[in-house]
């Protein structure tokens, strides 16, 4: 185990891969300044420049739905997140997309949409195939019934690992943001776009394990 916090001592173990997926982060949505520099700033630049310098052709980017977390907090989507379906029909309202502009919540959704930018800057200026996933709720229990809000947000383990596995075999991708979430009712992302580029089809729902 290396720390990713320094470019040295990892750089020796991204010689001959083909693809690397960056997960490393401190996660936590409240994530102190102090802990996201170094963390989730510095160990994302260190990650996509020894990528580069090791000749990585494809970058996987665990981004989060946090880069564009205060939409949540606009209508519709407000009411989703805490239950509130009343006058609601899932099929109407709009899917927040992949061109919508950056609305961090919070500065680990800095250090995201911030990643997001690295991506686009690699890719354009060295030529990498970077794919930056804004992934939704993922939890140990792979269940929805945490919390409400994830009756929307869900990403179950098999949805996920699907995405993962689709972002590395799809073929002609230079730069790309899809959005990590299962196929759920009341979902407030799209992923339509993920269908249409990457093949996706989530199996799974959160509306299968709502019980009441």
């Amino acid at each position: 185990m290396v720390d990713v916090n320094h470019l040295n001592k990892i750089r020796p173990a991204f010689d001959g891969l083909d693809a690397v997926v960056h997960l490393a982060a401190d996660a936590g949505m409240q994530a102190p300044w102090e802990s996201v520099l170094p963390n989730n700033i510095v160990a994302t630049y260190n990650v996509f420049e020894a990528s580069r310098q090791a000749g990585v052709q494809r970058l996987v980017f665990a981004s989060s739905n946090h880069a564009v977390g205060m939409f949540e907090f606009d209508e519709p989507y407000v009411r989703i997140r805490q239950g509130n379906y009343a006058d609601l029909d899932p099929a109407s309202f709009p899917r927040v997309d992949h061109t919508v502009r950056i609305r961090p919540d919070g500065y680990y959704g800095v250090s995201k949409a911030y990643g997001e930018a690295m991506g686009a800057y690699y890719a354009e200026n060295f030529g990498m195939s970077i794919i930056c996933l804004r992934i939704g709720t993922v939890n140990r229990h792979n269940s929805p019934l945490r919390d409400v809000r994830h009756m929307a947000t869900w990403l179950s383990h098999r949805d996920l690992a699907q995405l993962v596995d689709r972002c590395l075999s799809v073929q002609g991708v230079r730069f790309e943001i899809f959005y990590g979430v299962s196929g759920n009712t009341w979902r407030f992302w799209d992923i339509e776009h993920a269908t249409r580029v990457l093949g996706y089809q989530p199996q799974d729902n959160a509306e299968t394990y709502r019980t009441g």
